[in-house]
């Protein structure tokens, strides 16, 4: 979807109520330059508002601010920052339209829009509680860091754990409540009971499908009087009819009833099992995920230029056993005997692998754990992206899990390590440079650290922390150099507290060599 018009930013109260916005629209001759609504006036002159959808109720403050240019201009925009341009455009776009769609591409802080455009809501009384669905690996990172910074006056829970602990949050007084996606079909009877004025889905594409239990539990929650704002940077990216859920699910009424039309709108059926885009397929999908916003990094002038992010992945069962015990011996070799570097360095490279899901014995056999949730957080991290990836990934055996991944999942990728032989090397930056076949790069850090440009990719994931922060900003710097042309994002996937710690040391551009025994040493002494 990337035709975005420029238009005007139409005067309109809380209750959202398209025929006015079309009126006042027609009065305004001066666009705002950076609001992209991917909206042309003559759609917006065919709209007709969904009547099945109540509207917030107005308050006192938002009916004295009709006559200027943006909703939020007397809101104080609380946080550690200040909002960027494009940033109180969305979140002025969100406060507008109670049933929308954010396009924002990742990395350009829609999760701080969203959480203003909210906390707006409820300061004016629109609404009394917000309900926040999003990945396990971001609940925490993401959402309730950003609520943190951005909202640090409202009170915040977090719905994780058994259904009891998941209860306890949905009934408590918590304004925001944070919960996974399989978590709401856990404690959906309560959600229904309490008072949920908005609900923020975020990576909606988990909806995509309406013959699925999460899609069924979520429609039964949104009622006509609940706001609904669905949150993706890339809507429909494996087919025209992934649209359809998510429209089916927020805006009814801009798609037919049955899927089936749907995809008949949209796609050629060629044979019994395959089918192909019609040319207006874009254009079907445009209309139907209406009214949206999308920004990309490129258009954000305000934007940093890396932008750096973590996302987690908790450890597994598994894992988390074996993680124990080596703390565990660890703790018994520290109490009895001094440690040297060489020493803690091998404990701590096994407790990184265990967390990466392949450990290598003392006589170099390969031990292989559960590493589903980090494989999962990747692949969720790879779908949002709109560009190219690469992927740094320390361990060679767990080059292996990630790739056999990736290709299961259908994500064309290939492979960078020390096996490569410079020729092939070679023939893999072209392609992944100049061709559109390659999607991800996945890099053992040491084979692609210096000299190599990669600005086809404009994001990097970090499958786990490096030793060595010469090595961490080499590899950063192969898509920051001359021809990138997008705002690049760093994403950090950490599981344990040993990787936490280091990802830290890394930030503040700290060599973990010269503080090896610094970090062993907390290592052992946490949790005993």
């Amino acid at each position: 979807m990337s035709n975005l018009q420029e238009m005007p930013v139409p005067e309109q109260d809380t209750k959202w109520t398209p025929k006015e916005s079309i009126e006042q629209a027609k009065t305004l001759t001066t666009p705002s330059p950076l609001v992209k609504v991917e909206l042309t006036l003559s759609q917006i002159l065919s709209l007709n508002p969904p009547a099945q959808i109540v509207p917030f109720p107005e308050t006192q403050t938002t009916q004295s601010k009709r006559t200027s240019q943006r909703m939020l201009d007397d809101y104080s925009w609380p946080g550690v920052y200040p909002p960027m341009v494009h940033q109180k455009d969305t979140a002025d776009f969100l406060v507008r339209n109670k049933r929308s769609f954010c396009f924002n591409e990742q990395g350009t802080g829609k999760t701080a829009s969203a959480i203003w455009a909210a906390d707006y809501l409820l300061e004016n009384k629109a609404i009394k509680r917000v309900l926040i669905v999003c990945p396990l690996s971001i609940m925490q990172s993401a959402w309730q860091a950003d609520l943190f910074k951005f909202a640090v006056h409202r009170k915040v829970g977090v719905a994780y754990g058994d259904r009891n602990k998941r209860k306890a949050v949905i009934n408590s007084d918590a304004e925001f409540v944070i919960i996974n996606y399989d978590g709401v079909e856990i404690v959906a009877d309560d959600i229904a009971k309490r008072n949920f004025g908005l609900i923020i889905i975020d990576e909606a594409n988990a909806y995509k499908t309406v013959t699925t239990n999460r899609w069924k539990t979520m429609n039964k929650l949104v009622t006509p009087t609940t706001g609904l704002w669905l949150m993706t940077g890339t809507p429909a990216a494996q087919s025209p009819t992934d649209a359809y859920g998510l429209a089916k699910l927020c805006v009814p009424d801009r798609v037919p009833r049955f899927f089936g039309a749907f995809r008949d709108k949209t796609m050629i059926n060629l044979s019994q099992f395959r089918w192909i885009p019609k040319p207006n397929a874009n254009e079907v999908v445009f209309d139907a995920l209406q009214p949206a916003i999308r920004y990309i990094k490129k258009d954000c002038l305000d934007l940093p230029e890396v932008t750096h992010v973590f996302r987690d992945a908790p450890l597994t069962s598994q894992q988390e056993k074996y993680y124990k015990l080596l703390k565990k011996e660890m703790l018994m070799v520290a109490g009895g005997e001094e440690i040297s570097a060489v020493n803690a360095a091998v404990n701590l490279n096994k407790l990184l692998q265990i967390s990466g899901g392949a450990v290598y014995s003392d006589n170099g056999s390969v031990v292989e754990f559960d590493v589903s949730n980090r494989l999962k957080v990747i692949e969720e991290v790879i779908n949002e992206a709109s560009n190219k990836v690469l992927v740094f990934v320390p361990f060679t055996h767990t080059i292996e899990l990630l790739r056999l991944h990736l290709r299961g999942a259908r994500i064309a990728c290939e492979v960078i390590n020390g096996s490569v032989t410079v020729n092939k090397r070679t023939e893999i930056f072209k392609r992944f440079q100049e061709d559109n076949d390659i999607k991800v790069l996945i890099i053992q850090p040491q084979a692609a650290s210096h000299g190599v440009t990669l600005t086809a990719a404009d994001t990097i994931i970090w499958y786990a922390p490096v030793t060595s922060i010469e090595t961490y900003l080499q590899a950063n710097a192969r898509i920051d150099r001359q021809g990138q042309k997008n705002k690049m994002t760093v994403v950090h996937i950490k599981g344990s507290p040993v990787e936490t710690r280091m990802y830290g040391m890394l930030q503040n551009k700290l060599d973990v060599h010269t503080k090896i025994i610094d970090l062993y040493k907390k290592e052992v002494e946490e949790n005993t």
